[in-house]
């Protein structure tokens, strides 16, 4: 068995294709550097991730696979589903190779793979645009904390960007540790050194502005005002609106 040890990232896998093809070496297993390697191998690389390397096997994969398919590819990595670099890797090395274009041919089933984790990570980006749940600040920044199921927040930024354009905002993932400011001209990631005060998905009651708690008085007020107790039914709750979420509405807060 031939294993490669990489660190994990996006480059780093593309840096890995090229490598493979460059030495004509293609692994078996692909791993975490410092992980421990299967038992039964035989050799073993570490590669070491190279923008110019991994830049170039992009531009190659984009004259062999259309826009889309290559929007999946980048979906599927973010899907962080365990084996899915493998997936990826192979779908690379088979849409490389082939002198048609592989991205339609769901008979094979990495390219079926590829489909389906794709559509997950699409999902969960959908569901970031409709339950991302601002709290405004006492500083008047606008913060949404969110542990999604898969990596889906870069696929957000820009419509978040276009849609709050007139506010400043901070958009964090509690769950991988980082996030993304607004402050009304770019975007720039974040990550903070220790976990902040909110990270449950609520600011303390002193941090957040006095506008924003009339606020959301108001719309508790309404939101239990509509209810019909005997018409709740949380089973079709949790089918529109995943539970994870629930933590991060207004609404839900009791």
């Amino acid at each position: 068995m031939l294993v490669y040890f990489y660190d994990k990232t996006f480059e780093g896998l593309l840096t890995v294709v090229f490598i493979s093809y460059k030495y004509k070496k293609f692994p078996d297993r692909l791993m975490q550097e410092g992980d421990i390697a299967p038992l039964f191998t035989e050799r073993t690389f570490t590669i070491i991730t190279s923008t110019e390397k991994a830049g170039r096997v992009w531009k190659a994969l984009e004259k062999k696979i259309s826009k889309r398919a290559c929007r999946m590819l980048m979906h599927a990595w973010l899907s962080e589903i365990e084996g899915s670099d493998e997936i990826i890797f192979r779908y690379i090395h088979k849409a490389i190779d082939s002198s048609t274009r592989m991205e339609t041919n769901f008979g094979d089933k990495d390219v079926l793979e590829i489909a389906q984790i794709a559509k997950k990570v699409t999902r969960e980006r959908h569901h970031l645009e409709q339950f991302v749940r601002f709290q405004k600040a006492s500083d008047s920044i606008f913060f949404a904390p969110i542990s999604p199921a898969h990596n889906a927040l870069p696929l957000v930024i820009n419509h978040f960007k276009d849609r709050f354009a007139d506010q400043q905002w901070v958009i964090y993932d509690i769950k991988r540790k980082y996030g993304f400011y607004y402050d009304l001209k770019s975007v720039q990631e974040i990550t903070f050194s220790e976990d902040p005060q909110w990270i449950n998905g609520k600011l303390e009651d002193h941090q957040i502005a006095e506008d924003e708690k009339r606020f959301q008085k108001l719309w508790k007020g309404y939101f239990q005002a509509l209810t019909i107790k005997e018409r709740i039914n949380l089973k079709l709750q949790r089918q529109q609106m995943p539970k994870r979420f629930w933590k991060y509405l207004t609404e839900k807060q009791y």
